[in-house]
Protein backbone atom coordinates (compact mmCIF):
# COMPACT_ATOMS: atom_id res chain seq x y z
CA UNK A 1 0.00 0.00 0.00
CA UNK A 2 1.31 3.58 -0.71
CA UNK A 3 1.67 5.95 1.52
CA UNK A 4 1.76 9.75 -0.14
CA UNK A 5 1.79 11.82 2.90
CA UNK A 6 3.37 12.42 5.91
CA UNK A 7 0.76 14.07 8.66
CA UNK A 8 1.66 15.55 12.14
CA UNK A 9 0.97 12.16 13.91
CA UNK A 10 3.48 9.89 12.18
CA UNK A 11 6.41 13.18 12.22
CA UNK A 12 5.51 12.97 15.63
CA UNK A 13 6.54 9.45 15.64
CA UNK A 14 9.35 9.86 13.68
CA UNK A 15 11.17 12.41 15.61
CA UNK A 16 10.39 10.22 18.65
CA UNK A 17 11.65 7.12 17.69
CA UNK A 18 15.01 8.82 15.87
CA UNK A 19 15.74 10.34 19.46
CA UNK A 20 14.91 7.07 20.94
CA UNK A 21 17.50 4.95 18.33
CA UNK A 22 20.81 7.73 18.74
CA UNK A 23 20.33 7.82 22.23
CA UNK A 24 20.14 3.96 22.46
CA UNK A 25 23.34 3.90 20.25
CA UNK A 26 24.99 7.08 21.28
CA UNK A 27 27.86 5.36 23.32
CA UNK A 28 28.52 2.99 20.27
CA UNK A 29 28.95 6.26 18.26
CA UNK A 30 31.13 8.43 20.41
CA UNK A 31 33.49 5.08 20.12
CA UNK A 32 34.29 6.15 16.82
CA UNK A 33 36.78 8.33 17.81
CA UNK A 34 39.66 8.65 15.52
CA UNK A 35 42.05 9.97 17.94
CA UNK A 36 42.90 6.94 20.37
CA UNK A 37 41.83 9.30 23.45
CA UNK A 38 39.23 9.56 25.89
CA UNK A 39 37.18 12.25 24.36
CA UNK A 40 34.70 10.83 22.05
CA UNK A 41 31.66 12.60 22.56
CA UNK A 42 29.79 12.89 19.31
CA UNK A 43 27.16 10.23 20.06
CA UNK A 44 26.50 11.83 23.44
CA UNK A 45 26.45 15.69 21.71
CA UNK A 46 24.01 14.45 18.52
CA UNK A 47 21.59 12.63 21.16
CA UNK A 48 21.27 15.73 23.04
CA UNK A 49 21.01 18.06 20.04
CA UNK A 50 17.90 15.80 18.48
CA UNK A 51 16.68 15.40 22.46
CA UNK A 52 16.23 19.18 22.70
CA UNK A 53 14.22 19.53 19.10
CA UNK A 54 12.20 16.34 20.18
CA UNK A 55 11.13 18.06 23.34
CA UNK A 56 9.94 21.13 21.60
CA UNK A 57 8.03 19.25 19.02
CA UNK A 58 6.15 17.06 21.98
CA UNK A 59 5.32 20.38 23.14
CA UNK A 60 3.63 21.93 20.17
CA UNK A 61 -0.04 20.96 19.84
CA UNK A 62 -0.27 21.89 16.08
CA UNK A 63 -1.68 19.21 13.60
CA UNK A 64 0.71 20.90 10.80
CA UNK A 65 3.94 19.13 10.00
CA UNK A 66 5.31 22.82 9.31
CA UNK A 67 4.85 23.73 12.78
CA UNK A 68 6.45 20.77 14.09
CA UNK A 69 9.75 20.79 11.95
CA UNK A 70 9.95 24.71 13.05
CA UNK A 71 9.75 23.73 16.19
CA UNK A 72 12.48 20.56 15.87
CA UNK A 73 14.85 23.09 14.25
CA UNK A 74 14.40 25.63 16.77
CA UNK A 75 14.88 23.21 20.00
CA UNK A 76 17.85 21.29 17.82
CA UNK A 77 19.56 24.68 17.14
CA UNK A 78 19.50 25.74 20.95
CA UNK A 79 20.19 22.47 22.29
CA UNK A 80 23.26 21.73 19.30
CA UNK A 81 26.42 20.78 21.37
CA UNK A 82 29.58 20.10 19.30
CA UNK A 83 30.35 20.25 15.43
CA UNK A 84 28.07 17.41 15.21
CA UNK A 85 25.14 18.73 17.13
CA UNK A 86 25.54 22.15 15.22
CA UNK A 87 25.81 20.55 11.56
CA UNK A 88 22.85 18.08 12.92
CA UNK A 89 21.10 21.35 13.79
CA UNK A 90 21.50 22.98 10.13
CA UNK A 91 20.66 20.24 8.39
CA UNK A 92 16.77 20.38 10.23
CA UNK A 93 16.91 24.00 9.90
CA UNK A 94 16.92 23.60 6.04
CA UNK A 95 14.77 21.00 6.38
CA UNK A 96 11.94 23.28 8.54
CA UNK A 97 12.74 26.37 5.56
CA UNK A 98 12.08 24.00 2.31
CA UNK A 99 8.77 22.66 4.63
CA UNK A 100 7.40 25.29 7.01
CA UNK A 101 4.33 26.10 5.37
CA UNK A 102 2.96 22.22 4.61
CA UNK A 103 -0.26 20.99 6.56
CA UNK A 104 1.28 17.49 5.45
CA UNK A 105 4.53 16.31 3.08
CA UNK A 106 4.48 14.42 0.13
CA UNK A 107 7.26 12.45 -0.91
CA UNK A 108 8.36 15.33 -3.51
CA UNK A 109 8.21 17.32 -0.10
CA UNK A 110 9.97 15.16 1.76
CA UNK A 111 13.31 14.86 -0.66
CA UNK A 112 12.95 18.69 -1.24
CA UNK A 113 13.10 18.94 2.91
CA UNK A 114 16.89 16.35 3.08
CA UNK A 115 18.23 18.23 0.21
CA UNK A 116 17.66 21.66 0.98
CA UNK A 117 18.72 20.65 4.87
CA UNK A 118 22.39 19.60 3.10
CA UNK A 119 22.46 22.79 1.25
CA UNK A 120 21.75 24.55 4.76
CA UNK A 121 24.69 22.68 6.49
CA UNK A 122 27.21 23.06 3.86
CA UNK A 123 26.74 27.01 3.71
CA UNK A 124 27.43 26.64 7.85
CA UNK A 125 30.57 24.96 7.44
CA UNK A 126 33.51 26.89 6.63
CA UNK A 127 35.50 24.86 5.14
CA UNK A 128 33.20 21.66 4.33
CA UNK A 129 35.75 18.10 4.40
CA UNK A 130 34.67 14.92 3.01
CA UNK A 131 34.35 11.81 4.59
CA UNK A 132 32.15 13.01 7.50
CA UNK A 133 28.83 13.89 8.18
CA UNK A 134 28.14 16.17 5.42
CA UNK A 135 29.01 13.64 2.57
CA UNK A 136 26.26 10.75 4.69
CA UNK A 137 23.61 13.91 4.76
CA UNK A 138 24.57 15.09 0.85
CA UNK A 139 24.49 11.38 -0.61
CA UNK A 140 21.36 10.19 1.68
CA UNK A 141 19.54 13.25 0.09
CA UNK A 142 20.42 12.83 -3.45
CA UNK A 143 18.99 9.41 -3.22
CA UNK A 144 16.29 10.46 -1.61
CA UNK A 145 15.97 12.90 -4.41
CA UNK A 146 15.98 10.30 -6.80
CA UNK A 147 13.68 8.29 -5.62
CA UNK A 148 10.95 11.07 -5.51
CA UNK A 149 11.13 11.81 -8.92
CA UNK A 150 10.04 7.65 -9.73
CA UNK A 151 7.97 7.29 -6.95
CA UNK A 152 5.12 9.34 -4.36
CA UNK A 153 5.45 6.89 -1.44
CA UNK A 154 6.77 8.48 1.15
CA UNK A 155 8.02 5.45 2.73
CA UNK A 156 10.10 4.76 -0.74
CA UNK A 157 11.75 8.05 -0.53
CA UNK A 158 12.56 7.35 3.31
CA UNK A 159 13.96 4.22 2.43
CA UNK A 160 15.82 5.55 -0.21
CA UNK A 161 17.46 8.03 2.24
CA UNK A 162 18.52 5.73 4.78
CA UNK A 163 20.39 3.33 2.27
CA UNK A 164 21.93 6.10 0.96
CA UNK A 165 23.33 6.87 4.04
CA UNK A 166 24.34 3.27 4.66
CA UNK A 167 26.60 3.74 1.81
CA UNK A 168 28.02 7.09 1.76
CA UNK A 169 29.10 6.06 5.42
CA UNK A 170 30.91 2.80 4.30
CA UNK A 171 32.56 5.25 1.70
CA UNK A 172 33.86 7.81 4.70
CA UNK A 173 37.45 5.82 5.05
CA UNK A 174 38.31 6.04 1.63
CA UNK A 175 37.34 9.81 0.96
CA UNK A 176 38.96 11.14 4.85
CA UNK A 177 42.54 9.40 5.21
CA UNK A 178 42.23 9.08 8.95
CA UNK A 179 39.17 7.26 9.39
CA UNK A 180 41.00 4.29 7.54
CA UNK A 181 44.15 4.50 9.44
CA UNK A 182 42.32 3.70 12.39
CA UNK A 183 39.74 1.52 10.39
CA UNK A 184 36.85 3.11 11.85
CA UNK A 185 33.85 4.72 9.58
CA UNK A 186 33.15 8.77 10.45
CA UNK A 187 31.16 9.08 14.06
CA UNK A 188 28.80 11.77 13.15
CA UNK A 189 28.18 10.26 9.65
CA UNK A 190 27.17 7.18 11.79
CA UNK A 191 24.58 9.09 14.37
CA UNK A 192 23.02 10.77 11.66
CA UNK A 193 22.40 7.46 10.29
CA UNK A 194 20.54 6.14 13.27
CA UNK A 195 18.36 9.26 13.51
CA UNK A 196 17.38 8.57 9.65
CA UNK A 197 16.73 4.57 10.53
CA UNK A 198 14.44 6.16 13.04
CA UNK A 199 12.41 8.36 10.98
CA UNK A 200 11.98 5.35 8.54
CA UNK A 201 10.92 2.98 12.12
CA UNK A 202 8.54 5.33 13.26
CA UNK A 203 7.40 5.73 9.63
CA UNK A 204 6.54 2.56 9.06
CA UNK A 205 4.84 2.77 12.26
CA UNK A 206 6.14 -0.81 13.66
CA UNK A 207 5.83 -1.88 17.45
CA UNK A 208 6.70 2.01 17.91
CA UNK A 209 3.31 3.08 18.94
CA UNK A 210 2.92 4.97 22.29
CA UNK A 211 2.02 2.91 24.82
CA UNK A 212 0.16 3.25 28.35
CA UNK A 213 0.98 6.33 30.15
CA UNK A 214 0.61 5.79 33.96
CA UNK A 215 -0.22 9.02 36.70
CA UNK A 216 3.69 9.71 36.65
CA UNK A 217 2.71 12.41 40.20
CA UNK A 218 4.17 10.08 42.88
CA UNK A 219 7.38 9.33 41.06
CA UNK A 220 8.14 12.75 40.00
CA UNK A 221 7.77 13.69 43.56
CA UNK A 222 10.40 11.28 44.84
CA UNK A 223 12.91 11.68 42.01
CA UNK A 224 12.78 15.57 42.12
CA UNK A 225 13.43 15.08 46.24
CA UNK A 226 16.59 12.69 45.07
CA UNK A 227 18.07 15.05 42.81
CA UNK A 228 17.96 18.15 44.92
CA UNK A 229 19.04 16.15 48.31
CA UNK A 230 22.02 15.11 46.08
CA UNK A 231 22.68 18.52 44.93
CA UNK A 232 22.29 20.10 47.86
CA UNK A 233 25.00 18.20 49.22
CA UNK A 234 27.65 19.42 45.98
CA UNK A 235 30.18 21.85 47.73
CA UNK A 236 31.26 23.10 44.37
CA UNK A 237 31.11 22.45 40.55
CA UNK A 238 34.27 20.40 40.77
CA UNK A 239 33.89 18.24 43.30
CA UNK A 240 30.35 16.76 41.12
CA UNK A 241 31.81 13.52 39.88
CA UNK A 242 28.62 12.57 37.93
CA UNK A 243 27.84 15.87 35.72
CA UNK A 244 24.54 14.44 33.88
CA UNK A 245 21.16 14.14 35.42
CA UNK A 246 20.07 11.80 33.65
CA UNK A 247 16.05 10.56 33.76
CA UNK A 248 14.19 7.55 31.76
CA UNK A 249 10.78 5.63 31.78
CA UNK A 250 10.57 2.48 30.20
CA UNK A 251 7.23 1.28 29.55
CA UNK A 252 7.32 -2.40 30.29
CA UNK A 253 4.41 -3.35 28.54
CA UNK A 254 6.19 -2.23 25.24
CA UNK A 255 6.56 -5.27 22.99
CA UNK A 256 9.93 -5.21 21.29
CA UNK A 257 12.78 -7.41 19.99
CA UNK A 258 14.60 -9.72 22.35
CA UNK A 259 12.73 -8.13 25.34
CA UNK A 260 14.33 -9.41 29.08
CA UNK A 261 12.69 -9.76 32.40
CA UNK A 262 12.00 -7.21 34.81
CA UNK A 263 13.34 -7.87 38.02
CA UNK A 264 13.28 -4.06 40.38
CA UNK A 265 16.50 -5.46 42.35
CA UNK A 266 18.68 -6.06 39.68
CA UNK A 267 17.76 -3.19 37.70
CA UNK A 268 18.59 -1.54 40.31
CA UNK A 269 21.68 -2.92 41.11
CA UNK A 270 23.36 -2.76 37.59
CA UNK A 271 22.07 1.46 37.72
CA UNK A 272 23.88 1.88 40.84
CA UNK A 273 27.03 1.02 38.93
CA UNK A 274 26.75 4.03 36.33
CA UNK A 275 26.42 6.57 38.71
CA UNK A 276 25.25 7.87 42.32
CA UNK A 277 21.56 9.45 43.31
CA UNK A 278 20.06 6.95 41.87
CA UNK A 279 16.23 6.42 42.49
CA UNK A 280 14.69 3.59 40.66
CA UNK A 281 10.91 2.66 40.81
CA UNK A 282 8.23 1.16 39.44
CA UNK A 283 4.37 0.28 39.22
CA UNK A 284 5.00 -3.29 37.21
CA UNK A 285 4.18 -1.31 34.03
CA UNK A 286 6.64 1.53 33.78
CA UNK A 287 9.89 1.93 35.52
CA UNK A 288 11.48 5.22 36.05
CA UNK A 289 14.41 6.09 36.87
CA UNK A 290 16.88 8.89 37.97
CA UNK A 291 20.59 8.49 38.25
CA UNK A 292 23.59 11.07 38.20
CA UNK A 293 26.35 10.09 35.92
CA UNK A 294 28.68 10.58 33.35
CA UNK A 295 27.37 7.96 30.92
CA UNK A 296 24.01 8.82 30.02
CA UNK A 297 24.23 6.59 27.02
CA UNK A 298 24.69 3.74 29.12
CA UNK A 299 22.05 3.87 31.34
CA UNK A 300 19.50 4.58 28.41
CA UNK A 301 20.75 1.35 26.32
CA UNK A 302 20.33 -1.10 29.99
CA UNK A 303 16.74 0.71 30.36
CA UNK A 304 15.71 -0.37 26.41
CA UNK A 305 16.03 -3.70 26.94
CA UNK A 306 12.83 -3.91 29.30
CA UNK A 307 10.82 -1.98 27.44
CA UNK A 308 10.39 1.16 25.21
CA UNK A 309 12.35 4.42 26.44
CA UNK A 310 9.86 7.46 27.16
CA UNK A 311 10.54 10.86 28.37
CA UNK A 312 14.40 10.78 28.01
CA UNK A 313 16.08 14.00 30.19
CA UNK A 314 19.52 14.78 30.58
CA UNK A 315 20.97 18.25 32.64
CA UNK A 316 24.54 18.86 32.68
CA UNK A 317 24.63 19.66 36.96
CA UNK A 318 28.30 21.50 36.08
CA UNK A 319 26.60 24.10 34.00
CA UNK A 320 23.30 24.19 35.84
CA UNK A 321 25.77 24.33 39.47
CA UNK A 322 27.98 27.52 37.52
CA UNK A 323 25.09 28.87 36.69
CA UNK A 324 23.83 29.42 40.16
CA UNK A 325 27.39 30.41 41.37
CA UNK A 326 27.39 33.04 38.87
CA UNK A 327 24.42 34.29 39.71
CA UNK A 328 25.01 34.42 43.31
CA UNK A 329 28.79 35.65 42.99
CA UNK A 330 28.96 39.53 43.12
CA UNK A 331 31.81 39.43 40.77
CA UNK A 332 28.72 38.69 37.94
CA UNK A 333 27.30 41.87 38.22
CA UNK A 334 26.62 43.19 34.62
CA UNK A 335 29.47 44.91 32.70
CA UNK A 336 29.52 46.68 30.03
CA UNK A 337 32.06 44.25 27.51
CA UNK A 338 32.04 40.69 28.84
CA UNK A 339 34.77 38.40 28.13
CA UNK A 340 32.94 34.35 28.18
CA UNK A 341 35.62 31.56 28.11
CA UNK A 342 34.49 27.71 28.50
CA UNK A 343 36.73 25.57 30.37
CA UNK A 344 37.02 22.84 33.11
CA UNK A 345 38.98 22.54 36.04
CA UNK A 346 39.15 25.26 38.88
CA UNK A 347 42.46 26.35 38.86
CA UNK A 348 41.97 26.98 34.66
CA UNK A 349 39.10 29.14 35.81
CA UNK A 350 40.99 31.38 37.72
CA UNK A 351 43.63 31.93 35.27
CA UNK A 352 41.08 32.83 33.38
CA UNK A 353 39.37 35.11 36.00
CA UNK A 354 42.84 36.89 36.25
CA UNK A 355 43.34 37.73 32.96
CA UNK A 356 39.64 39.77 32.92
CA UNK A 357 37.24 36.80 31.94
CA UNK A 358 33.82 37.60 33.14
CA UNK A 359 32.34 34.68 33.15
CA UNK A 360 33.05 30.83 32.57
CA UNK A 361 30.88 27.86 30.99
CA UNK A 362 32.40 24.71 32.48
CA UNK A 363 33.09 22.56 29.59
CA UNK A 364 35.36 21.27 27.35
CA UNK A 365 36.39 17.79 25.80
CA UNK A 366 34.10 15.12 26.73
CA UNK A 367 31.14 18.00 28.08
CA UNK A 368 30.61 20.28 24.80
CA UNK A 369 28.07 23.29 26.19
CA UNK A 370 25.44 23.92 23.74
CA UNK A 371 24.53 26.55 21.88
CA UNK A 372 21.51 27.56 24.27
CA UNK A 373 24.19 26.91 27.43
CA UNK A 374 26.56 30.08 25.50
CA UNK A 375 23.61 32.08 24.61
CA UNK A 376 22.36 32.36 28.04
CA UNK A 377 25.99 33.14 29.43
CA UNK A 378 25.94 36.02 27.04
CA UNK A 379 22.43 36.99 27.92
CA UNK A 380 23.86 36.81 31.83
CA UNK A 381 26.22 38.57 31.58
CA UNK A 382 24.32 42.06 31.11
CA UNK A 383 26.59 43.33 28.60
CA UNK A 384 26.78 45.43 26.34
CA UNK A 385 28.77 43.61 23.34
CA UNK A 386 31.06 40.07 24.18
CA UNK A 387 33.70 38.29 23.07
CA UNK A 388 33.13 34.23 23.52
CA UNK A 389 36.32 32.33 23.80
CA UNK A 390 35.22 28.32 22.93
CA UNK A 391 38.95 27.29 23.62
CA UNK A 392 38.10 23.78 21.90
CA UNK A 393 37.68 23.22 18.21
CA UNK A 394 34.84 21.30 18.84
CA UNK A 395 32.79 24.52 20.77
CA UNK A 396 33.63 26.83 18.01
CA UNK A 397 30.21 26.07 15.85
CA UNK A 398 28.30 25.92 18.68
CA UNK A 399 29.52 29.63 19.76
CA UNK A 400 29.05 31.12 16.39
CA UNK A 401 25.53 29.81 16.43
CA UNK A 402 24.92 31.30 20.01
CA UNK A 403 25.87 34.83 18.91
CA UNK A 404 23.75 34.82 15.75
CA UNK A 405 20.94 34.60 18.12
CA UNK A 406 22.17 36.88 20.61
CA UNK A 407 20.56 40.27 21.28
CA UNK A 408 24.07 41.98 21.08
CA UNK A 409 27.35 42.22 19.10
CA UNK A 410 28.94 39.12 19.82
CA UNK A 411 32.49 38.09 18.95
CA UNK A 412 34.25 34.59 18.56
CA UNK A 413 37.89 34.04 18.81
CA UNK A 414 38.57 30.64 17.94
CA UNK A 415 40.58 29.44 20.38
CA UNK A 416 40.91 25.41 19.53
CA UNK A 417 43.20 25.21 23.25
CA UNK A 418 43.47 26.41 26.98
CA UNK A 419 46.47 27.93 26.43
CA UNK A 420 45.20 29.85 23.25
CA UNK A 421 42.32 31.13 25.10
CA UNK A 422 44.94 32.14 27.77
CA UNK A 423 47.20 33.58 25.11
CA UNK A 424 44.42 35.64 23.14
CA UNK A 425 42.94 37.24 26.35
CA UNK A 426 46.63 39.63 26.54
CA UNK A 427 45.84 41.55 23.50
CA UNK A 428 41.75 41.99 24.80
CA UNK A 429 40.73 45.99 25.07
CA UNK A 430 37.68 46.85 26.67
CA UNK A 431 37.97 50.43 25.08
CA UNK A 432 37.94 49.00 21.53
CA UNK A 433 34.92 47.28 19.07
CA UNK A 434 34.05 43.55 19.50
CA UNK A 435 35.75 43.63 15.81
CA UNK A 436 39.42 44.84 16.91
CA UNK A 437 38.87 42.75 19.80
CA UNK A 438 38.60 39.71 17.78
CA UNK A 439 40.90 40.46 15.31
CA UNK A 440 44.15 40.96 17.60
CA UNK A 441 42.60 38.30 20.16
CA UNK A 442 43.13 35.81 17.25
CA UNK A 443 46.24 36.89 15.48
CA UNK A 444 47.35 35.38 18.76
CA UNK A 445 46.51 32.66 18.96
CA UNK A 446 49.65 31.63 16.27
CA UNK A 447 52.26 32.90 18.91
CA UNK A 448 51.68 30.06 21.07
CA UNK A 449 51.98 26.18 20.63
CA UNK A 450 49.76 23.84 22.30
CA UNK A 451 50.34 20.91 24.15
CA UNK A 452 48.04 17.96 25.87
CA UNK A 453 48.85 14.87 27.61
CA UNK A 454 46.44 12.19 28.09
CA UNK A 455 45.76 8.18 28.23
CA UNK A 456 44.86 6.37 24.98
CA UNK A 457 41.96 3.92 25.09
CA UNK A 458 42.98 2.06 21.82
CA UNK A 459 45.89 0.77 20.23
CA UNK A 460 46.38 2.39 16.66
CA UNK A 461 48.75 3.87 14.06
CA UNK A 462 48.38 7.71 13.94
CA UNK A 463 50.37 9.91 12.28
CA UNK A 464 53.36 7.27 11.80
CA UNK A 465 53.22 7.27 15.64
CA UNK A 466 52.26 3.94 17.04
CA UNK A 467 49.63 4.07 19.77
CA UNK A 468 49.71 1.90 22.90
CA UNK A 469 46.15 1.41 24.71
CA UNK A 470 46.84 2.95 28.34
CA UNK A 471 49.87 4.74 27.21
CA UNK A 472 50.91 8.24 27.77
CA UNK A 473 50.12 10.52 24.62
CA UNK A 474 51.51 13.53 23.90
CA UNK A 475 49.33 15.93 21.53
CA UNK A 476 50.83 19.11 19.93
CA UNK A 477 48.34 21.81 18.31
CA UNK A 478 45.90 18.21 17.82
CA UNK A 479 48.12 16.09 16.11
CA UNK A 480 49.63 13.32 18.31
CA UNK A 481 53.56 12.88 18.71
CA UNK A 482 54.27 11.23 21.25
CA UNK A 483 53.65 7.47 23.12
CA UNK A 484 55.63 6.32 26.28
CA UNK A 485 53.92 4.45 29.20
CA UNK A 486 55.73 6.91 31.18
CA UNK A 487 54.11 9.37 31.93
CA UNK A 488 56.90 12.00 32.86
CA UNK A 489 58.88 10.83 30.03
CA UNK A 490 55.89 11.39 27.58
CA UNK A 491 55.30 15.15 28.26
CA UNK A 492 59.11 15.76 28.54
CA UNK A 493 59.14 13.92 25.29
CA UNK A 494 56.37 16.44 23.81
CA UNK A 495 57.50 19.29 25.73
CA UNK A 496 60.97 19.31 23.84
CA UNK A 497 58.72 18.94 20.07
CA UNK A 498 57.07 21.97 20.57
CA UNK A 499 60.36 23.66 21.12
CA UNK A 500 62.10 25.97 18.81
CA UNK A 501 64.82 28.75 18.93
CA UNK A 502 62.28 31.57 19.85
CA UNK A 503 60.89 29.70 22.90
CA UNK A 504 61.05 31.47 26.28
CA UNK A 505 58.28 30.32 28.28
CA UNK A 506 56.78 27.10 28.88
CA UNK A 507 53.39 26.53 31.03
CA UNK A 508 52.49 23.59 32.85
CA UNK A 509 48.86 23.21 33.89
CA UNK A 510 48.61 19.97 35.88
CA UNK A 511 45.05 17.93 35.83
CA UNK A 512 43.42 16.26 38.31
CA UNK A 513 45.29 12.97 37.25
CA UNK A 514 48.73 14.33 37.71
CA UNK A 515 50.61 16.46 40.62
CA UNK A 516 52.58 19.38 41.22
CA UNK A 517 55.34 16.77 42.30
CA UNK A 518 54.96 15.52 38.72
CA UNK A 519 55.31 18.51 37.05
CA UNK A 520 58.22 19.70 39.10
CA UNK A 521 59.99 16.11 37.71
CA UNK A 522 59.14 17.43 34.11
CA UNK A 523 60.46 20.91 35.34
CA UNK A 524 64.04 19.01 36.47
CA UNK A 525 64.24 16.75 33.30
CA UNK A 526 63.75 20.32 30.71
CA UNK A 527 66.16 22.38 32.59
CA UNK A 528 69.33 19.82 32.35
CA UNK A 529 69.12 20.91 28.41
CA UNK A 530 67.51 24.30 28.64
CA UNK A 531 68.57 26.43 31.14
CA UNK A 532 67.29 29.58 29.86
CA UNK A 533 64.16 28.46 29.53
CA UNK A 534 61.19 30.44 31.76
CA UNK A 535 59.13 27.62 34.05
CA UNK A 536 55.20 28.67 35.38
CA UNK A 537 53.36 25.67 36.76
CA UNK A 538 49.63 26.26 37.56
CA UNK A 539 47.31 23.94 39.28
CA UNK A 540 44.53 23.55 36.57
CA UNK A 541 42.54 20.64 38.04
CA UNK A 542 41.10 20.02 34.25
CA UNK A 543 39.68 16.49 33.57
CA UNK A 544 40.75 13.96 30.48
CA UNK A 545 44.16 15.48 30.62
CA UNK A 546 46.89 14.85 32.92
CA UNK A 547 49.38 18.24 31.38
CA UNK A 548 48.00 21.18 29.42
CA UNK A 549 51.03 22.77 28.41
CA UNK A 550 51.78 26.17 26.48
CA UNK A 551 55.12 26.73 24.86
CA UNK A 552 55.45 30.66 24.09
Amino acid sequence: MVLKEIDSKKFRDMVRVATHRIGKNAKFVNSLNVFPVPDGDTGTNMNLTIESGAKAVAENPSSKVGDLTESLSKGMLMGARGNSGVISSQLFRGFYKATQCMNTLTAQELANGFTNGVATAYKAVMKPVEGTILTVARVAAQDGANKANESDDVEEVMKAVVEGAKKALKSTPDLLPVLKQVGVVDSGGQGLLFIYEGFLEGLLGENFADQYQPDETEMDEMINAMHHQSVQSQLATQDIKNGYCTEIMVDLTADIPNKKPFNLDEFRKHLSGLGDSLLAVSDDEVAKVHVHTEHPGEVFQYGSQFGQLEKIKIDNMRIQHETIVNNNEEKQKSVDFAVIAVASGNGIRKLFESEGVNRIISGGQTMNPSTQDIADAIKKSGAKKAIVLPNNGNIVLAAKQAAEVSDIPVGIVPSKTISQGLTSMLSFNPDDSVEDNVKSMTEDLDTVVSGQVTQANRDTTIDKVEVHKNDYLGIVDGNIRVDDPDMIKATTKMIEKMLNEDSEIITIMFGRDASKKDADKVVADLKKKHDDLEFEIHDGGQPVYHFLISVE
